[in-house]
């Protein structure tokens, strides 16, 4: 199932209001590579199209650059294509092997910030994956104890030993048609220029009057991620006009439902898949999210459902299928939640991040990401939409509507006060 993910990079920074030692900070990756040594290799492509991970130790690049903007005038253009802050990875040319499945670059501000940024290949590992990298990495780097981590030769082996007999039936891929795949294609070549991303902070203490207000209207408790996830999702529908049932995929950590460790590598990612009409409200969605990922196991796990269906295809036809989550012609949102993965408990030289955030992976509309806001206080949703619709969100009526439930007794961050593009 990683071949699925083969042509993806994600790509991530931390910044810290400090100067780090690259030198050290070196060293450190150096000795986290030996514990998670997938990151250090090649792709290759064997016999029949088969994609494999090979742990060579061909190693990682680490850049070093210097830019004369301040540390807060740096993170307002983290999301921007082309703010250079990482070196993104060639996906689909790694399959070939001879590209490197993790980059990293050191930018060193002119107010003594450090911004570091990080791309990897998705077929080596998910979120949960590189933020054990990462936390290994910081341990190395403070001389204290190196986390495990657990690799495993074949993951649809070991899928195929704890994955219950039957799933929910319903495969998360889809094989479009000539005239979809088509528009699908054009959608990625205009991407970067008929799309932008809008960062929108929460805090949160207006998180909590949402959730409050949410879960009474729902009648049960529901979760910081889910009244985020339905609140951003119906307000920008909203300022957008649109009436139309749509459907939500929100990607799910599947380690934990499916008794795996939580040190092992690789991509054990699910989805729960929620339709909306907009005159339900956003707390019926909010409702409903909660409830799909309650009951994941048994209604929306699917991962040996995708793999008898890729297994049916064969595979010379899996670039020719597309996650169902990816539907841009549907305006299907597709929501990950990466809050609560400890990006702001790693520490570089006694330094935590003051900003963690994705740095502007994907340039395709309805793809969305939510974090820990600044210092890991609140919530930072970066959102990619319509460039139309973007200047809406970002504007007055954008504003107001996205913000309903901050009062004027809020204060923000110092950070976030500092970084004017964020909503």
């Amino acid at each position: 199932m990683d071949t699925m993910l083969a042509d993806l990079a994600v790509s991530v920074v931390l910044c810290f209001d400090q100067v780090l030692d690259e030198d050290r900070l070196a060293a450190g990756l150096a000795r986290a590579l030996d514990r998670v040594p997938v990151f250090a290799g090649r792709l290759r492509t064997g016999g029949g199209g088969a994609l494999e991970a090979v742990c060579d130790d061909s190693g990682v690049p680490l850049d070093v650059y210097t830019v004369d903007s301040t540390l807060a005038e740096t993170m307002g253009r983290v999301a921007a294509a082309g703010s250079e802050l990482v070196d993104p990875v060639d996906a689909p040319a790694a399959r070939g092997g001879g590209v490197p499945l993790l980059t990293v670059r050191v930018t060193r501000t002119g107010d003594g910030g450090t911004v570091l940024g990080c791309s990897w290949h998705h077929a080596i590992g998910d979120l949960h994956s590189f933020m054990l990298l990462l936390r290994i990495w910081s341990a190395a780097v403070e001389d204290e104890e190196l986390p495990e981590a657990e690799l495993v030769e074949d993951q649809d082996e070991l899928l195929d030993r704890v994955l219950p007999v039957e799933d929910c039936g319903r495969p998360g891929f889809r094989v479009p048609s000539t005239a979809q795949a088509q528009l699908l294609a054009r959608e990625v070549a205009v991407g970067p220029r008929a799309n932008r991303t809008v960062q929108i902070y929460f805090g949160d203490a207006e998180v909590e009057r949402m959730r409050a207000e949410f879960s009474a209207t729902a009648g049960r408790r529901l979760s910081s991620g889910d009244v985020l996830c339905a609140h951003v999702v119906s307000t920008v529908r909203e300022l957008d006009g649109d009436k139309a049932e749509r459907w939500l995929t929100v990607p799910v950590n599947a380690r934990r439902w499916l008794g795996l460790s939580p040190a092992l590598v690789g991509n054990l990612l699910g989805d729960v898949h929620v339709s909306h009409r907009p005159e339900d409200g956003p707390a019926a969605l909010a409702g409903a999210l909660r409830a799909a990922v309650e009951e994941f196991p048994v209604a929306h796990l699917n991962l040996r459902s995708n793999l008898g269906f890729l297994a049916s295809l064969g595979r010379s036809r899996l670039r020719d299928c597309v996650p169902l989550g990816f539907d841009p012609q549907e305006r299907r949102f597709s929501f990950s939640n990466w809050s609560r993965f400890g990006a702001y408990r790693v520490s570089f030289q006694g330094h935590r991040p003051v900003f963690f955030s994705p740095a502007a992976n994907y340039p395709l509309p309805w793809v969305s990401w939510t974090v820990e806001g600044f210092g890991g206080a609140g919530y930072l949703t970066t959102v990619v939409l319509p460039a139309r619709l973007a200047a809406r969100v970002r504007g007055a009526e954008g504003r107001a509507a996205l913000h309903r439930f901050r009062t004027a007794a809020d204060e923000l961050p110092a950070s976030a006060a500092a970084v004017p593009k964020v909503v």
